[in-house]
Order: structure tokens, then C-alpha cells, then sequence
């Protein structure tokens, strides 16, 4: 695992000298992560999830000279990829109002184990938001202030959320 120090000197090695390997190291470092999120997000969609984290990195990488570095890479790029995956939802919302969504379309061509199954059918029942912040804080194991700076929603907001998405899963079984 990097360090906040390690992350700072790979970006500046990309920003001062357009250094690749050094951004290829940092998407080494969290590319399994990001596309663990991401496919969690899509609910098994791979080739979405290739997409999204593709448009991730590439974005992270054009916007490097923005960063800040007020909070980790990690968190700042978890963002990023926050934000790309709610465009892709608004942009299939407005493209198909009236038809079946991505998740009930996938519902009948992936087969799963039984866990599965039920991951999966407790977070359908959550609306994105409250999906994106479950998976954030219980399978990504953010604490809240690093869902807030990744979601751009207050502490007790996301508080609010976990704990109404809690009751909405319970209500599955």
C-alpha cells in the first residue's frame, strides 16, 4: 500500500515530467479496488465495470494538475469514479425513460452462487445512492468522512443512508 507521500511523489513525477510508469503505478496499486466498487456499483456488469474504470483512469490522469492532495489519490479517484458512473446512469435514464433498466436487463443473464443471490437482491432494493454509500462503507471499509469527501454528502446524511438502507435490506429476507 502506498503512502500519502509515495502518492504525492508519483503524481508530481507525472505532472513535472509527464511520467507514465509513475501513473501506471499508482494504477497498479488500486485498479483492483476501484474495479471491485465499480462492478459492485453495476451490480456484475464487466463490461461496463472495464468501461467505467477505462473513463476513471483516463479522467484522473488528463485532471492530475487539479489534485490538490487534500485527501488520499484513493479517495479523489473513487470520486471520479463516483461521478462517472452516476453520468453513465442519468445518461440511460434520459436516453431510455420508459424501458427496463440496466440491473433488471442483467437480472436474467448472469448466473450466481447463492451469497450472491442475496448480496445482490439486498442491493437492488437500495436506490443508487444508498447502494454506492453501503458499498463504500461495508465492502470498500471507508469510514464516513472519507464516503462524504468521495460522495460530496455530509456526514449525517450518509449516516441516514446506511442506516435506511440497513432497515431496506433487512426488510429482503
Amino acid at each position: 500500500m502506498l503512502s500519502k507521500w509515495d502518492e504525492l511523489r508519483l503524481i508530481a513525477r507525472c505532472v513535472a515530467g509527464d511520467d507514465r510508469h509513475a501513473f501506471e503505478r499508482l494504477v497498479d496499486e488500486y485498479n483492483d479496488g476501484l474495479r471491485r466498487f465499480l462492478l459492485n456499483l453495476t451490480l456484475g456488469d464487466a463490461c461496463l465495470t472495464d468501461d467505467l474504470a477505462q473513463e476513471t483512469f483516463l479522467k484522473a490522469y488528463l485532471s492530475l494538475r487539479s489534485f490538490q492532495g487534500l485527501a488520499r489519490f484513493k479517495t479523489w479517484l473513487y470520486r471520479i469514479a463516483y461521478n462517472e458512473y452516476y453520468s453513465y446512469m442519468r445518461k440511460m435514464k434520459e436516453e431510455y425513460p420508459e424501458s427496463e433498466t440496466q440491473h433488471d436487463i442483467m437480472d436474467s443473464s448472469i448466473e450466481h452462487n447463492d451469497a450472491k443471490i442475496d448480496v445482490e437482491r439486498c442491493l437492488k432494493v437500495l436506490n443508487e445512492t444508498e447502494r454506492s454509500i453501503v458499498l463504500l462503507f461495508y465492502m470498500e471499509d471507508r469510514p464516513i468522512k472519507q464516503i462524504s469527501e468521495i460522495t460530496g454528502l455530509p456526514p449525517g446524511t450518509i449516516k441516514s443512508h446506511l442506516s435506511r438502507s440497513k432497515a431496506k435490506m433487512a426488510k429482503v429476507f
